[in-house]
């Protein structure tokens, strides 16, 4: 699997604010929440040094002194990592060239950069091997999506150079979309203005197709997923655990459920699904957890339902409570009765009285 390039860097895109996910990410950036047992970005990690990266450039913006606690100087992962933060959000091109001042490539040698709220199954070390080969200015890992219209649309010629470059357009001429996972040369990161806001999807790759440079285009059907929304985060781990995309950082096996350290789950109870139970967690007799993410220390009571959730990190839902498609922040307390489904989020600390609400809206 690893890529024959020695000393491969990258840049890990880690700045942003995760709003789409809150309240998970109130206190907590979306990289780091916990994915199927360990941190998100543990499994970009532990794959990306499969496919033989060696040092890793994490580009910090929103609470960017989290990070290096988390993972420290990277032995734990075979991989150097340092830490470049901005100060004020540069975009996605911005971020890049600022993270590229710890970079040690030379001018022609390949970076890969990757975003950190994606989970991809795709071949780094073909894409890299593309790049090369066709001595690339850029190459793209393109995926496809049912609807396209909520990404970056990138057609391609028969060559596969990339000829437009259509950001989040309401008539896609292809399915085929921008999957976040570029291989640059370190010549043309260089030319991104330093300092500078600067967005590759909008400016870098559309004024670098005008220019007549190479942009080629990596196209595959292998698992894909943006987790920058509570279902799609639910879905991640889900998957994970489940197997459904291999990850070396998976802490345990694969199967219907994944009990961290600690965890207490009443025989009684049904955990399935890819369900993952964080760490001194507790389910009670007849609960029935499937398809969701619990995080450490939190509480499913006798006979409760959560299916398709994230029940934060030390917060108790009730007997006789059902949760579906819904998000309780940490600490938060759902009494006996309610009934939550439909994207609901109920924010951290809150505490919800008996049979106080049949659906509702944010709480």
């Amino acid at each position: 699997m690893e890529s024959s390039l020695p000393d491969l860097e990258a840049i890990l895109l880690v700045g942003g604010q995760g709003t789409r996910l809150r309240p998970l990410t109130l206190g907590t950036p979306k990289p780091l929440l916990p994915t199927a047992g360990v941190p998100f970005l543990a499994h970009q990690l532990a794959r990306a040094r499969s496919f033989g990266v060696r040092r890793i450039v994490f580009a910090t913006s929103y609470k960017a002194a989290m990070f290096e606690p988390a993972f420290g100087d990277g032995e734990a992962f075979g991989l150097s990592l340092e830490y470049m933060t901005e100060e004020t959000p540069l975009g996605t091109g911005g971020a890049i060239r600022n993270a590229a001042e710890a970079l040690t490539s030379g001018p022609s040698d390949p970076v890969l950069i990757l975003n950190g709220d994606v989970l991809s199954g795709h071949d780094i070390g073909h894409q890299l091997r593309l790049h090369c080969a066709r001595q690339a200015a850029v190459t793209l890992h393109l995926t496809e999506v049912d609807d396209p219209t909520r990404f970056g649309c990138v057609p391609t010629d028969e060559t596969g150079r990339v000829t437009a470059f259509l950001e989040k357009t309401p008539n896609p001429v292809t399915n085929r979309i921008n999957a976040g996972c570029y291989v640059f040369t370190r010549s043309v990161i260089d030319q991104i203005p330093r300092g500078e806001v600067v967005s590759v999807e909008r400016e870098t790759f559309p004024g670098m197709i005008e220019a007549g440079e190479l942009v080629l285009g990596y196209a595959d059907r292998t698992y894909w997923l943006d987790v920058g929304t509570p279902a799609a985060f639910v879905r991640g781990s889900r998957d994970l655990v489940l197997g459904r995309l291999d990850s070396p950082a998976l802490p345990g096996p694969t199967g219907e459920h994944l009990a961290l350290e600690g965890a207490k789950l009443s025989p009684e109870a049904k955990v399935q699904g890819g369900t993952t139970v964080g760490a001194r967690a507790v389910i009670g007799a007849g609960a029935s957890v499937v398809g969701s993410v619990l995080l450490d220390d939190c509480v499913i009571e006798a006979g409760a339902c959560v299916t398709d959730s994230v029940v934060g990190a030390g917060a108790r839902v009730c007997a006789g409570t059902v949760v579906r498609d819904a998000v309780i922040g940490d600490g938060a307390i759902v009494g006996p009765g309610n009934e939550l489904q439909h994207g609901v989020r109920v924010w951290p600390g809150i505490q919800l009285p008996e049979r106080a609400l049949r659906y509702s809206s944010d709480v």
